[in-house]
């Protein structure tokens, strides 16, 4: 699996968490949405990913 292709998974993934949290526990979960979203146009800018960097010290995506 390709870097790019986990980093994907892993916001598609926090953003299903985030609407899950806002419908059965508190609408404070769409801070979690804001939190990814912010981070991705933040890496898209800058270059600059941090969950890129965790999977490379894990090894994903070599």
């Amino acid at each position: 699996m390709k870097i790019e292709s986990a980093v994907r998974i892993l916001a598609g993934t926090m953003i299903l968490i985030s609407l899950a949290l806002t419908y059965w526990i508190s609408p404070w979960g769409l801070i979690l949405a804001a939190f990814v979203g912010v981070n991705l146009i933040q890496s898209a800018l800058t270059g600059f990913c941090p969950a890129e960097m965790i999977f490379r010290k894990l090894g994903i995506g070599q």
